[in-house]
């Protein structure tokens, strides 16, 4: 099996194995979708999300597309999105440390990338979306597919990663999820501290495109207490019967942090690639 493959469908298991409130693991479903749609999901977008014939654009759109066809809803539109420059970037710049890579392919992305992503997310369907004044997905691109997302970054964290080079999740996502699993050996546990420190400090865009900042408070307030619950415990199993209360509480009002899962997938995939890359680099000295 392609190597890229694996990882990227390892961070996607790894990313269902944990419990986090509002969203599907393999403790609760939720939001009419299911463990096994984010498998389908994982499993039929591997392979073209690590096509090295394709551009980062058709990456996104044929990955999407795959998913589609398998499961018929958007399972993982901000899971291909964040992580096709990721995979991009090893495939291109082979040699250079994983996020000076990653800021070349963002800073080279075309208008025909553009093109291939507005036409995933049209395909996508993502919950509201809704329309806007300029590169509506609806129409044809005339910006880099950068450019388009600095449009949209003030209101989407997928879009602000594109802009700031994958700020949250290597000066954030990274030495979470390392501080987290050097202290409890477990990936999906290391996950879960990754999820809620990212939602105790910024406002979830699945939530705001859907709800505006009505939850927003609650649901921060929620994952400080999570998060703190996370840093004081040696055994983060302890902590089940709080993470079955938030779930509960959230799928209640029908809140999904989606956004943030998506960037928990992105910081697992991350820590895998930069071990693989170490691993090589190391065989080679």
């Amino acid at each position: 099996m392609n190597k890229l493959a694996q990882l990227y469908k390892e961070a996607c298991e790894v990313e269902l194995q944990a419990f986090k409130p509002g969203n599907v693991s393999v403790y609760a479903d939720g939001h009419d979708m299911t463990v096994d749609d984010f498998r389908k999901s994982y499993e039929v977008s591997a392979e073209p999300l690590c096509d090295e014939n394709y551009s980062l654009g058709e990456k996104i759109f044929y990955a999407t597309k795959a998913t589609r066809e398998a499961v018929g809803c958007n399972t993982n539109l901000g899971i291909i999105l964040l992580c096709a420059p990721l995979i991009h970037a090893v495939q291109k710049y082979p040699d250079l440390k994983l996020h000076d890579g990653l800021a070349q392919v963002l800073k080279n992305t075309t208008v025909d990338d553009a093109n291939w992503t507005f036409q995933a997310i049209s395909l996508a369907k993502p919950g509201g979306l809704g329309e806007v004044e300029k590169q509506d997905v609806s129409q044809n691109a005339t910006v880099t597919l950068q450019a388009a997302m600095q449009l949209a970054c003030d209101k989407d964290r997928i879009a602000l990663q594109y802009v700031s080079d994958y700020k949250d999740i290597f000066d954030l996502g990274v030495l979470s999820y390392t501080h987290a699993f050097n202290r409890w050996q477990k990936k999906s546990w290391a996950a879960v501290a990754v999820y809620a420190n990212l939602l105790s400090q910024f406002p979830d865009s699945h939530i705001e495109r859907k709800f505006g900042s009505r939850y927003s408070a609650r649901v921060k307030q929620m994952m400080q207490q999570l998060r703190n619950e996370l840093q004081i415990t040696d055994d983060p199993e302890q902590v089940k019967p709080l993470l079955y209360q938030m779930d509960t509480e959230l799928k209640s009002h029908g809140l999904n942090p989606g956004t943030s899962a998506d960037l928990t997938v992105t910081t697992v995939l991350t820590v895998f690639l930069e071990c693989s890359l170490a691993c090589r680099d190391n065989l080679e000295t």
